[in-house]
């Protein structure tokens, strides 16, 4: 069997899916899709058969004598079933029959797939006209191209798609929106034209019959024109002359209330320069008092610091005296301090010797006041021995 043609793919799905992705990755995928396939292709033998049975005669070289044997049959079976539906009759029969054509349509099917040249050349020869079927095709089709979108779309693919859609949704709705206002705008600049181009063509149809009569009357308006153009003329020059006359009047105004202007400002310059030279003068004065001022108190701080100079001096010699004598009391402490530190370290080590004395007389004491002690306890006790003894001895005697 030959492998039938691949069903269109919409250019939506192809905008959102990489065409690198839109071919099938599994072997279950492959088969669905060649399932699908094989069924539109027989949806459109299906769809073309009523046009070849219509004219047999014409096709009948082309598809041989066995489909058209089998065509006729079919045809056959076709009629009597609408024969069957436009009377009542047993419905046994009508199941039979129904069966027969089920079966007849199968071979059909068949025999044309097994020749698929055959199926492409009446594709192209055979003038389909419009019918429900075609409605149900079409949407098989994309059923299929939907149910490889989603073989081929993976989860995240999915809601990228998704979302892109509601985007998509959201800017045709604005674009509807910017479209249904142009289309207002449209309409009213179309109605605005229509106005203009009904109302220009009013002009027209007057500009017409106007030209109509003026060609009618053309000399005497002509003259009338010319009277009236001479006229006009005249009475455009009268205009001019006195207009052109009241603008040199005004002019010579202007330029009056100009000189006037020019004169006021002169002298309203010439008071500012006075004030500005004044004040000039007055800061130099003023300048010139402060630098005497200056000159006078530097002039009184020298004297004071020559007057202290002297005194300076004399404070510094006896500041440098008594300085030497501190220098020389600082070496004196210097030395004190050492001899001071020396006497202490040797108390020190003296008053460490009379303790360590003290602390070796009272060990020594303690000693002999143990040793002492322990001596008078051993007395004693070998006196309460002796006595123990001889008192032992005593009652063994009277025994």
């Amino acid at each position: 069997m030959a492998t039938p043609r691949k069903a269109g793919i919409p250019l939506g799905v192809m905008k959102v899916l990489d065409p690198r992705q839109l071919k099938p990755d599994s072997m279950e995928t492959e088969r669905i899709l060649t399932v699908l396939d094989e069924t539109i292709v027989k949806l459109e033998i299906t769809r073309l058969i009523p046009q070849i049975t219509g004219s047999l005669e014409r096709y009948a070289r082309m598809l041989g004598p066995e489909i058209t044997s089998t065509l006729l049959e079919h045809q056959k079976l076709s009629m009597e079933i609408q024969h069957l539906l436009t009377s009542p009759g047993d419905e046994k029969s009508m199941r039979a029959l129904e069966q027969c054509l089920k079966c007849s349509l199968r071979n059909i099917l068949r025999l044309f797939l097994a020749n698929p040249l055959l199926y492409h050349g009446l594709k192209y020869e055979v003038r389909v006209r419009q019918s429900p079927a075609d409605v149900f095709v079409k949407a098989f089709m994309e059923f299929r191209d939907f149910t490889l979108e989603r073989l081929l779309t993976t989860p995240d693919e999915e809601k990228e798609k998704i979302q892109l859609m509601k985007d998509i949704s959201l800017q045709v709705e604005k674009n509807t929106e910017t479209i249904s206002a142009l289309q207002g705008e449209l309409a009213g600049v179309i109605q605005t034209r229509d106005e203009e181009v009904s109302r220009k063509d009013k002009t027209i149809e007057n500009l017409k019959t106007n030209m109509e009569d003026l060609a009618k009357n053309c000399k005497a308006d002509i003259r009338l024109i010319m009277k009236e153009g001479e006229k006009q003329k005249k009475e455009d020059e009268e205009a001019s002359q006195d207009r052109c006359a009241r603008l040199k009047q005004d002019i010579q105004h202007l330029g009056t209330q100009f000189n006037a202007l020019v004169l006021e400002h002169r002298a309203s310059e010439l008071v500012l320069r006075k004030e500005k030279c004044k004040a000039e003068k007055e800061i130099q004065k003023w300048v010139q008092k402060y630098d005497t001022d200056m000159t006078e108190k530097q002039v009184l701080v020298l004297s004071a610091l020559l007057s202290h100079k002297t005194t300076y001096e004399e404070v510094q010699a006896v500041y440098n005296e008594e300085k030497e004598q501190l220098s020389l009391l600082m070496e004196k402490h210097a030395m004190l301090l050492q001899e001071y530190t020396q006497i202490e370290e040797e108390r020190r080590m003296l008053k460490e010797k009379e303790e360590e004395a003290a602390r070796e007389e009272a060990r020594r004491n303690d000693a002999a006041t143990c040793i002492q002690a322990f001596w008078k306890g051993y007395l004693v006790r070998s006196i309460y021995k002796s006595k123990l003894k001889k008192g032992k001895g005593k009652g063994k005697g009277k025994k």
